[in-house]
């Protein structure tokens, strides 16, 4: 749950004279054009105090910034210089004290799993050096939900989502992701394919990877992924836009964002101010000036970029595109479902042999979730998604990796985080 910043060009400015030149700059800063050549990820994971006198508890903010020295985030330490890791990875911390790598963009995916593979490791020795460990689960199976950041953006969105139900404390302390993002596209037309192409699959490889099956203080009832389920329930306005229904991904997306409600309303950059949001109004209230008397000010191209940064949507567009409906893997499992989305976006052709594929089960995100692979037609579309992925994987190594994975699926089974080979840890 990085805070992703989209920014306009250099220079360029932002016209906020009327809303459709609102959403010509979103849609410009949102889905940047270019050949498609990279890859990056954000890996998650759950942290607990690893000593005698507090097993299992939260690790404290002090002793994670004195953990991470030069590594740690100014969230938790102001005059960090926040330096990324070995590998390139940056290190933030979530709102629950979980810890999060963000990678750097690379060009080939075995070499992006290598570094994160390193910098993971050098994460794992910074921790322990206070005894702080860090777990590979996607959902908190036994604490209830805690919230250990106290910055106003976490406060403010505390506020909003308890007025909805238990689910948004619980995303944002007690859960765990695994996020992978890749270009946009080359132009409008393959944006769409590639848009298209990532909604339409998420439902099939979200069962493939679902691992989360318990999650504390979550409401009776039996899922696959309880970390996916938070998302989908937390806020339905910020997190299921009507994707199945757009023709043009990058006016809808301009569109939809707009009319999605403000999260918080950024003031005075100090620990005690207070950030809510007038209840109920969008980004599309302020620009027009609906809430002049609440707010006392028009919004500005920060205040969007800012917005755009608290919309949740399985795929979100911040420049590149963010996958973000898989669950933190067991182990080193993570590198599967990386492999399987660079595979499955490899070329244009591969990218409408996959859409049509998951097209059968496109939009059953509430049932992957609940059921996953116990669905029998969202496991057959898992099974023949990995099984293509594999067919078009860059490495016998990740080609591999994603044939055990297809296996696992027809047999039904959860990822049980087996490492990856040792051709793929040289980078093969």
């Amino acid at each position: 749950m990085a805070v992703t910043a989209v920014r306009a060009p250099s220079g360029t400015g932002a016209d906020f004279s009327s809303r459709a030149a609102v959403e010509a700059y979103v849609g410009g800063v949102c889905f940047k054009q270019g050949p498609p050549a990279l890859i990056g990820a954000e890996l998650e994971w759950l942290t607990a105090q690893d000593e005698p006198s507090a097993p299992g508890s939260r690790p404290g903010l002090a002793p994670l910034a004195d953990a991470l020295g030069p590594y740690a985030p100014r969230s938790i330490a102001p005059d960090s210089p926040a330096l990324p890791l070995p590998g390139g990875s940056r290190v933030t911390i979530e709102p629950g004290g979980q810890v999060e790598l963000s990678s750097a963009p690379f060009g080939d995916a075995a070499e992006l799993c290598e570094r994160l593979r390193a910098d993971a490791r050098q994460l794992e020795r910074l921790l322990r050096s206070r005894s702080i460990a860090i777990r590979s689960a996607a959902a908190d199976a036994d604490r209830r939900a805690e919230r250990l950041l106290q910055l106003p953006r976490y406060r403010a969105m505390e506020h909003a989502f308890a007025g909805i139900g238990p689910f948004g404390k619980l995303m944002m302390c007690n859960t765990a992701a695994t996020q992978v993002s890749v270009d946009a596209g080359a132009d409008p037309a393959e944006i769409a394919a590639r848009w298209t192409a990532l909604y339409t699959v998420g439902p099939a490889l979200l069962a493939a990877f679902a691992c989360s099956p318990r999650l504390h203080g979550a409401p009776v009832g039996a899922w696959a992924s309880q970390r996916m389920r938070a998302w989908l329930r937390l806020d339905n306005a910020r997190t299921r836009p009507p994707v199945r229904h757009w023709a043009d991904p990058i006016a809808d997306y301009a569109r939809w964002v707009l009319d999605v409600p403000l999260l918080c309303v950024r003031r005075a950059e100090d620990a005690v101010a207070d950030w809510a949001a007038p209840p109920g109004a969008t980004f599309a209230d302020w620009l027009c000036g609906a809430l002049d008397d609440e707010v006392g000010r028009r919004p500005d191209a920060a205040d969007l970029d800012y917005h755009l940064t608290t919309v949740f949507p399985p795929v979100r567009a911040a420049g590149h595109l963010e996958v973000r409906y898989l669950d933190a893997q067991p182990g080193d499992g993570w590198t599967a479902p990386i492999h399987a989305l660079d595979a499955l976006l490899s070329s244009r052709a591969v990218v409408a042999e996959a859409t049509r594929v998951a097209a059968p089960v496109a939009g059953a995100w509430l049932e992957a979730a609940r059921c996953g692979l116990a669905d029998p037609e969202i496991r057959s579309v898992a099974v023949e998604l990995l099984t293509l992925a594999a067919d078009h994987a860059r490495s016998p190594a990740a080609a591999d990796q994603l044939g055990a994975a297809a296996r696992r699926c027809s047999g039904g089974r959860m990822p049980t985080g087996e490492a990856a080979s040792s051709s793929d840890r040289a980078g093969a």
